[in-house]
């Protein structure tokens, strides 16, 4: 195949460090935007995206990469929102579950599949509670079928049996076991991903992408931006602007008042395990309707998770997982498996902290996770709260204030029907000529991954968890990594894993080297 007909990504979305001087240089020189985005996480990508879709002049920034901060620690489920529903937090469930359709069958069906998921019942499990998380899997039944998702996207839930909990928990202990039940939810083949995706599709309707360019001051007409490449400063004006920093907006915008909570996973082997196929649901003692997880990952590890605990005085850059709380999820583990978990089945861990409203919950799991758009005295327009699952409508109701304010000429919302870059019908995606594990995290664009290897076949040999050269090439030719570290801990993920990090470093160095040495400017 000649170099004129191997596959190649839309220009329009591709992300790479001369793209990022070329967004800076029209800051720079006086163009102002209709709506500047301040924060590269999930809100803030689908909010510069939601605005670039309906005609505006966007800009989206950030002091980090894109999903820098809390957008790539969560559990990578897309949620239907049981869990809200048992609070009696109705609106929030329903607009989980209605958003989990949007992302599995149409804005990103590549990256979202039907993960299952099954309570096993030990003799621990009394038939009150075990009846009770029946009648909340019919409820979320019912959730699924008021969104409209396709009972093909997510099945149905239903009781097992010994024998069948067992197929897909090989793990479990077996003594008292006497069946599980079985429900189906969203997961994302990883949520930094889904960041990049909503960065690029919006790059590619017009939305100047910089990441390393830190806010210094925001008001309701621009900002102080500083590009922490080259030290340059910048004054941007701009029509409206959104404060989308997640738990650090206050750091931004003083008013608005937050409680982070911290939310701590293991990464644990696959077969430490027993090698799931489903994800376990152990509930935690004492509670009513709190679960911690052992989620099957399709790179062999599985992410346990989650605890829900305050976090008070200043907010680091990147949250450590304590100690305290991966003994806790362990514990809580070792409860429904066969073999008991220690420290050396732990092969990393990662925290996110959650940007909670303040309210007035006992505690951090009490609160809400509904979401709001505070505008400041100053007129800075911020989005905080939610969850991964709701970005969607964070994003579109960030943009309606921000056009009511303005008055900005703006058409209608249109993300609830615009796929994401590499997302296609299932049935087009069984089609891709591309490795099934490639398909699942590129889409369409897979086949331009593997043109990213030159015809080389040791660029597609996997350096780490199955993770090959040419996806360190694309991430650094199309996806905007600007080093190693954009690589590894956001494009990849093999920084969850430190045996993985280091085997791969030099892969992502060389493939930020080469880069560099085609633009020497970089």
């Amino acid at each position: 195949m000649s170099g004129a007909d191997r596959p190649r990504v839309d220009p329009a979305t591709a992300l790479d460090a001369a793209r990022r001087r070329a967004d800076l240089d029209a800051l720079a020189s006086g163009g102002e935007p209709d709506l500047l985005v301040v924060g590269a996480g999930v809100t803030g990508a689908g909010t510069a995206l939601d605005a670039a879709a309906r005609g505006l002049r966007v800009a989206l920034v950030d002091r980090g990469d894109l999903a820098h901060g809390t957008s790539r620690w969560s559990s990578k489920l897309v949620h239907g929102g049981l869990r809200y529903l048992a609070k009696g937090q109705i609106g929030v469930a329903v607009e989980s579950a209605r958003e989990r359709g949007v992302l599995m069958e149409t804005t990103a069906p590549h990256l979202v599949r039907a993960l299952p998921m099954v309570i096993p019942l030990h003799e621990g499990v009394d038939t009150a509670h075990a009846a009770a998380a029946r009648a909340g899997m019919a409820v979320g039944d019912v959730l699924r079928a008021a969104a409209g998702t396709d009972r093909r996207a997510l099945p149905r839930s239903r009781r097992l049996t010994v024998e069948q909990t067992l197929r897909l928990l090989p793990g479990v202990r077996r003594e008292g076991l006497r069946g599980g039940l079985l429900s189906f939810d969203g997961q994302l083949t990883d949520d930094a991903r889904l960041v990049v995706a909503l960065a690029r599709t919006a790059a590619g309707l017009g939305a100047g992408v910089v990441t390393r360019c830190a806010a210094e001051r925001l008001g309701g007409d621009g900002a102080v931006l500083r590009d922490l490449r080259t030290g340059r400063r910048i004054e941007v004006a701009a029509r409206a602007v959104v404060n989308a920093t997640g738990v650090y907006a206050g750091e931004l915008v003083p008013q608005v008042r937050l409680r982070p909570s911290r939310g701590t996973h293991a990464v644990l082997r696959a077969e430490s395990v027993g090698r799931p196929k489903a994800a376990l649901m152990v509930p935690v003692p004492g509670t009513a309707n709190r679960f911690v997880f052992a989620l099957p990952q399709p790179d062999g590890r599985v992410f346990a998770g989650l605890t829900d605990e305050p976090v008070d005085g200043p907010l680091p850059e990147v949250p450590q997982a304590p100690e305290g709380d991966v003994d806790f999820l362990l514990e809580v583990l070792n409860r429904a498996l066969g073999t008991a978990l220690g420290r050396a089945d732990v092969a990393g861990a990662y925290a996110g902290l959650r940007p909670l409203l303040e309210g007035r919950g006992g505690t951090s799991a009490d609160l809400s996770r509904s979401h709001a758009v505070i505008r400041s005295a100053e007129g800075v327009l911020t989005v905080v709260g939610g969850k991964l699952t709701t970005y969607r409508r964070m994003a579109e109701e960030a943009v309606d204030a921000a056009v009511g304010a303005a008055g900005l000429a703006a058409g209608a919302c249109r993300t609830r029907a615009l796929p994401l870059v590499g997302a296609a019908p299932r049935a087009v995606l069984d089609a891709v000529d591309a490795p099934r594990r490639m398909i699942a995290r590129y889409g369409t664009e897979a086949p331009a991954v593997v043109a990213a290897a030159g015809g080389d076949p040791e660029m597609l040999r996997p350096v780490a968890a199955g993770v090959t050269p040419a996806e360190m090439r694309f991430a650094v030719e199309a996806e905007g990594a600007l080093d190693a570290e954009d690589v590894l801990d956001r494009r990849t993920r093999l920084g969850l894993v430190a045996e993985d990090r280091e085997a791969a470093r030099p892969a992502a160095e060389a493939a930020v080297a080469r880069a560099g040495e085609a633009d020497p400017h970089r």
